[in-house]
């Protein structure tokens, strides 16, 4: 009863947080291609367009996740007709951290080399082949990075997301480990989670190294 209990909720957690990073990452990628391209030092400055990204990015980045939550269930409900279960957390998990790695992206291409990108220019490549052929390729490690460290705070969501409804592991560890008083079962929530996170981690350090060789 237990394991399959703790087995359907790992199921739910980890569908939560990797379609959800999957998301986030398509919407922080455009994000954050914008802004580098509109930044003062990018390809084609505009302020009016780079100010408003980044106060709207800095603003839902300051939110709280689990007001988020709350305060996202309205557009929850439009979007998949309900505001509770694994499939309706995915929306706020995905805006929550949206903003998050637009912005772990965002630096990862300004750190990338001026030098190479001039020659790139030098050499008639277009802006289009320039943000993806150049940038994108040369930030890629740090790419991976700032997704592997976003699936893990998002696994940390997953479990906020889960005392409000969500589903997952967190769902579990409230309603059983916590109201019912079984601390075996808030235990081995925990050590799920843990083994999880090592696993995640330990397969992006694996990819950032193969990409910067």
């Amino acid at each position: 009863m237990i394991s399959k209990l703790l087995f359907e909720a790992t199921i739910d957690t980890l569908y939560m947080a990797f379609v959800s990073t999957l998301l986030a990452f398509i919407i922080g990628l455009g994000l954050a291609i914008i802004l580098v391209i509109t930044s003062i030092n990018g390809l084609k400055p505009n302020r009016a367009i780079y100010n408003t990204l980044d106060i709207a990015v800095n603003t839902l980045r300051s939110f709280p996740f689990i007001i988020l939550i709350i305060v996202l269930f309205p557009l929850t409900k439009f979007i998949v007709g309900t505001s509770i279960g694994t499939t309706a957390a995915i929306v706020p998990l995905t805006i929550g951290s949206a903003p998050f790695i637009a912005r772990l992206i965002e630096n990862a291409m300004n750190e990338v080399d001026s030098s190479i990108i001039e020659a790139a220019l030098s050499y008639g490549a277009t802006k289009t082949q320039i943000i993806f052929k150049v940038i994108f390729i040369e930030a890629l490690p740090s790419i991976i990075n700032a997704i592997t460290l976003t699936l893990i705070v998002v696994i940390g969501f997953t479990a906020m997301a889960g005392a409000v409804g969500g589903g997952g592991l967190g769902d579990v560890a409230m309603r059983y480990g916590f109201q019912r008083f079984r601390p075996d079962i808030m235990t081995y929530t925990v050590i799920i989670l843990i083994v999880m996170v090592q696993i995640i981690q330990s397969s992006g350090n694996f990819l950032y190294k193969i990409t910067k060789k």
